[in-house]
């Protein structure tokens, strides 16, 4: 949900006229009434997307009428084709993919807050999926070993699912190709393998991870065949914006993995990051749990609507004036940046100079 009861609060203190879809705050947590009780307006699907500045958590379905301008997780590099056909209702987009990775733009950074979430419920779905416990433990039936996870990808969402798994008890190694990656790992106690591979420097990529050459990404794989063989787990949240999920275990990975081990694909939603992953489903490959699930972050719908809300509530500031009304400043580097498409078409420069490669 893209406004809870507390921020539409917040906004209707602000003089701002706030309407919510009937129903919607519900999967949340957050009937029509707690809305009513802060002064909101429930109102049906159609009237929902006609607003000033419409916050949604994904992008509207084909045909959707949308109203002045919208803000939300739009897809914008993943899907610039369907991005085009909502552009062409003539909203003004706002994507938070599309928002700039700066100190100031943190507060907006809807990315960074569900990824939090994401890593966080991975690190329980392989705790919950696997055939052992995380925690070493010292019991009258003997010793238990606590079990070997290993994380690949240390964003967000992979230092989140670190930070849980460590939590949870469990011995935890982790990989990313950033150099400064290495360092953060370390620092929340998990070991960083070190493999015969280029780091990148993130500052060049306004911090996320970029593709790797053929070569490289061989000598990864290569690299990574006896750690994910020693894994009772294996947590993968490899991504590179408007790509698709690169590949970091094969089929002979997965075969090479005991019997009861489990791999939770974070990257499911762009393809996955395990050649065995079917997005959207959870399967059995031999013995190998392989969670493909693209929803993840829905499991915790309450923090995770609660944190996307503080963003859209800290975004709505960047758009109004002192008196209330909505002033787009285009002067702002967060509002042009974030802005996606406007009159009609798109405006990114990430859209118009160099088209990004559809995700499948």
């Amino acid at each position: 949900m893209a406004i809870t009861p507390d921020v539409a609060l917040r906004l209707v203190d602000r003089g701002h006229g706030v309407a919510v879809e009937f129903g919607a705050g519900v999967p949340a947590g957050h009937d029509d009434s707690a809305y009513k009780a802060v002064g909101a307006e429930i109102v049906d699907n159609e009237r929902a997307w006609c607003g000033d500045l419409v916050a949604t958590v994904g992008r509207p379905s084909a045909g959707t009428t949308v109203g002045g301008a919208l803000l939300g997780l739009l897809q914008p590099f993943d899907d610039p084709a369907g991005l085009a056909v909502l552009a062409a209702s003539g909203a003004t987009l706002f994507a938070f993919e599309a928002v700039p990775r700066t100190t100031r733009a943190q507060v907006v950074d809807a990315l960074s807050s569900q990824a939090t979430v994401l890593g966080y419920r991975g690190a329980l779905e392989a705790a919950a999926r696997i055939d052992r416990l995380f925690p070493m433990l010292t019991t009258a039936a003997g010793t238990i070993r606590p079990s070997k996870v290993l994380v690949l990808g240390a964003g967000v969402a992979g230092l989140q699912a670190i930070a849980t798994a460590r939590r949870l008890g469990a011995a935890v190694s982790a990989f990313d190709v950033r150099a400064e990656a290495a360092e953060q790992v370390r620092s929340i106690g998990a070991a960083f393998i070190e493999l015969d591979a280029p780091a990148q420097d993130a500052s060049a990529s306004d911090g996320y991870a970029r593709e790797v050459d053929a070569d490289a990404q061989a000598r990864i794989v290569a690299g990574l065949v006896p750690h994910v063989a020693a894994a009772d787990a294996v947590i993968t949240t490899v991504a590179i914006p408007g790509r698709r999920s690169p590949l970091m275990i094969d089929d002979a990975m997965v075969a090479s993995m005991r019997r009861g081990a489990v791999i939770v694909d974070l990257a499911a939603g762009a393809g996955g990051n395990c050649s065995a992953t079917q997005p959207g489903r959870t399967i059995d490959v031999d013995g190998v749990t392989i969670v493909g699930d693209t929803d993840l972050v829905s499991r915790v719908a309450g923090d995770a609507s609660a944190m996307l809300a503080r963003n859209v509530a800290a975004f709505v500031e960047l758009l109004t004036g002192d008196d209330g009304s909505f002033v787009t400043d285009w002067d702002d580097d967060i509002v042009a940046e974030s802005c996606v498409a406007r009159d009609g078409v798109l405006v990114h420069s990430r859209l118009v100079d160099a088209p990004a490669e559809e995700a499948p």
